[in-house]
């Protein structure tokens, strides 16, 4: 997710938000503009307005953050991570077009057997091998809630956990970071969890196709940078028909602006090759975002590609890609637990299919 500061387990931490800029970022070596796999070696964008925020109900959200959505069966699904007072947790609203996204109804996924108490940054996908759906999220693990039929937000189960504690080699180098933004991808064999820790290191862990959920280990440091604004959090990995993965991660630029950096990998386990991944030539950032209307966020954060392929391979196509995101008010302040944040959504204009 994209928090900028989280909380471990059911309370919110608040922190001083982040208010100095960052060095300018140097790339790796690798940073000549490349065409891969039908995606363009720099990106452009157009934004909508806002498409949805907080509804004026008894909830009082400041926020909504983080969406997943996919579209299946006629309708877009989307999964959100809801802010109050009491503090994180999901909700669920589907549309038949993006023009009515902003009269959906909210179903706050607490009536479910979800629950309450702390759970942020969803991600929702098909696993095919077991006819079901699959909600992961944060919840001061990597947890997991499942579903036979997506149209129906009252058919949660009840969360289980992906790993019985913080792996090893992430409490090692957290330091003063917090473990945050689960994202589960498989290939034929394996299925693979990245995760971020808001200091520079995105991490790895995997298990069989056939041992899913369980066996979640091996868990490695799949990327990391020295300036951890360089890799922040809020990764998504997916795949591209023509063999190639896709890797997008969030990061806070110099003018403390968040935005997206982007890498290619022949392979869910890298090497990672720089892609479109700079603040001058970024995946999804203010400088190549031409709004409809109004410029109503600056910041290009946490959200995820408009899957219409919607199993646990996380495939795409590179033709128009569609990112539905989270901005935010360029003059909105305080503490980052109470910003409001609003979606909307981003339309490729350079695609070359």
């Amino acid at each position: 997710m994209l928090l900028v500061r989280l909380l471990i387990i059911a309370v919110v931490v608040v922190a001083a938000p982040v208010s100095s800029p960052r060095d300018t970022f140097k790339g790796p070596s690798d940073t000549i503009a490349r065409q891969v796999a039908g995606l363009p070696s720099s990106f452009k964008w157009e934004s909508t307005g806002i498409l949805v925020g907080p509804p004026n109900d008894s909830r009082k959200l400041a926020a909504l953050k983080d969406p997943s959505i996919v579209y299946y069966e006629g309708k877009y699904h989307v999964f959100v991570s809801t802010v109050d007072s009491g503090g994180y947790n999901l909700a669920y609203l589907s549309f038949t077009d993006f023009d009515e996204a902003k009269d959906a109804p909210l179903y706050y996924l607490d009536q479910s057997a979800i629950g309450t108490g702390y759970r942020a940054a969803p991600q929702v996908f098909y696993f095919e091998p077991q006819k079901l759906w699959y909600l992961v999220f944060q919840n001061g693990n990597a947890g997991y809630s499942t579903n036979k039929n997506i149209s129906d937000p009252t058919g949660w189960s009840s969360i289980k956990n992906f790993y019985s504690s913080m792996p090893s080699i992430i409490s090692e180098h957290i330091g003063d970071g917090y473990w945050l933004d689960m994202w589960v991808i498989c290939d034929a064999e394996e299925c693979h969890l990245f995760s971020s820790d808001d200091m520079g290191q995105l991490y790895r862990s995997s298990t069989s196709i056939a041992d899913f959920p369980n066996g979640m280990s091996n868990t490695v440091i799949a990327l990391s940078e020295p300036n951890r604004f360089d890799l922040f959090e809020a990764s998504n990995v997916y795949y591209i028909s023509s063999g190639t993965y896709l890797l997008l991660v969030e990061c806070i630029g110099s003018d403390d602006a968040r935005y997206f950096r982007s890498w290619t990998s022949n392979a869910i386990t890298g090497p990672w090759k720089s892609l479109a991944d700079s603040e001058a030539n970024p995946f999804a950032r203010s400088n190549n975002v031409v709004f409809s209307g109004e410029v109503w966020t600056e910041s290009i954060s946490h959200g995820e590609v408009v899957r219409t392929n919607v199993d646990q391979t996380m495939t795409i196509s590179p033709c128009k890609l569609r990112f539905m995101y989270q901005g935010l008010d360029p003059a909105a302040s305080g503490d980052y637990n109470s910003l409001p944040w609003k979606l909307g959504l981003l339309t490729q204009t350079n695609s070359a299919c």
